[in-house]
């Protein structure tokens, strides 16, 4: 008897992954907490506007509900259910400090089962839930950006000691980690005609919150909708990585000094613009823990990967999850990065068939208008249109590097 293995094919790091808290808007003290890698397309579904969602949201009384809040810069699906999980059970999260699992299961009862009941959740406790959550280790060394698009919801955050600037970024401090705080108030999260279309029946018990509806639409770019859904945010650092290896440019190390062939290692490229430093991963890792040794004055060995350091070459700000961004999507992503890349070479093999016609053109006699005068008839040429596809998937964890 044979039997077969199905093998699962390392994918690079998402362009996006958010954990994200609705809030109901008929009933504010309702909330929900999700994860999805397509934020507008998911609350369509939670509203009732597309076919998925999850039971939860699927009241009509509820209905509509607002994406008031989310954490971007998961660097898997993994990452996100993880974190999904501990801001949804902050009583039983080893994240969270004992003495705060302590309070926050006093006065609970047990199930049936014998395990405790989950606390009611309060947007001051999923808040108190979420800086923590960000501020430990095992998170806060991780590249990611809490977003609020709701003002009150963000003044609870700011009561807790957390900064950011309306409408810009802020930076919010836990010892010596970092997180990011944007907010965007700029237009409402719950799209127009939530909780009337779809009745509750579409919604589906989804714990998994998998995005299989169609994509949102919203001309409106603000809140989530102004969110990088693909990798358009980095598509000059990974045009600057294919022309690096593409004419072997790579050089030596530029840690090591030691020559480089390509295939033959893990190798990562500085993301500032000018600069085309190329170094061997561990060599990149080493030098830039140093430089956070040194900053942040901690015992080396403490840490295991870095957050951010300088360029050795060209001394810029290298963050660590950019450069692991782009170098997963090198080496495991090619149909992205051809999708990412083709748009470029689409417009210019467009533009360059219309030099050629015009060019045809002028040669047979084409007046102004782009009308064929020769003989007794008018042809009209019109440019080729290019119809470009998008697509959207989740990818794995990026522990297999090492």
């Amino acid at each position: 008897m044979s039997t077969t293995t199905t093998q699962i094919q390392p994918k690079p790091i998402p362009a996006l992954y958010t954990v994200y808290i609705l809030r109901s808007q008929p009933r504010h003290a309702s909330l929900y907490i999700g994860s999805t890698p397509h934020p507008p397309r998911r609350l369509s579904q939670h509203n009732g506007l597309a076919k998925g969602g999850a039971y939860r949201t699927s009241k009509i009384s509820l209905r509509p509900w607002n994406m008031v809040c989310l954490v971007s810069g998961f660097p898997s699906m993994i990452a996100a259910l993880k974190f999904e999980w501990a801001l949804n059970n902050p009583h039983k999260s080893l994240h969270i400090p004992a003495e705060k699992r302590a309070e926050a299961v006093k006065g609970l009862g047990r199930r049936k089962t014998g395990h405790l009941k989950r606390p009611r959740k309060s947007l001051v406790g999923v808040m108190e839930a979420l800086r923590m959550l960000v501020g430990v280790r095992s998170f806060g060394r991780w590249p990611l950006r809490v977003h609020f698009f709701e003002e009150d919801v963000w003044r609870v955050w700011e009561r807790g000691g957390w900064k950011a600037k309306s409408g810009g970024g802020g930076v919010g401090e836990l010892g010596d980690l970092k997180v990011e705080v944007v907010t965007d108030f700029g237009s409402p999260t719950a799209p127009q005609g939530a909780g009337v279309i779809g009745m509750g029946e579409e919604a589906e018990n989804d714990p998994h919150d998998d995005d299989d509806g169609d994509d949102a639409q919203d001309e409106n770019k603000h809140g989530i909708y102004a969110l990088p859904l693909d990798y358009a945010p980095i598509k000059d650092y990974v045009a600057k990585s294919q022309e690096i290896w593409e004419f072997e440019r790579q050089g030596s190390c530029v840690v090591c000094k030691e020559a480089m062939v390509a295939g033959r290692g893990l190798y990562a490229i500085c993301p500032n613009t000018s600069c085309e430093a190329v170094g061997h991963l561990d060599c990149w890792s080493r030098c830039l823990l140093k430089q956070e040794t040194r900053r942040m004055k901690i015992d080396e060995g403490d840490e295991i990967l870095p957050v951010k350091g300088e360029c050795p070459k060209c001394h810029g700000e290298v963050l660590w999850g950019d450069m692991m961004k782009e170098l997963t999507l090198r080496i495991r992503g090619q149909a992205e990065v051809e999708k990412l890349l083709k748009k470029k070479k689409r417009r210019r093999a467009a533009k360059g068939k219309e030099k050629g016609k015009g060019k045809v053109a002028d040669e047979k006699g084409n007046n102004a208008e782009g009308r064929n005068t020769k003989g007794n008839r008018e042809v009209k040429t019109t440019p080729q249109r290019v119809v470009e596809d998008s697509e959207d998937s989740e990818f794995l964890d990026i522990a297999c590097l090492q």
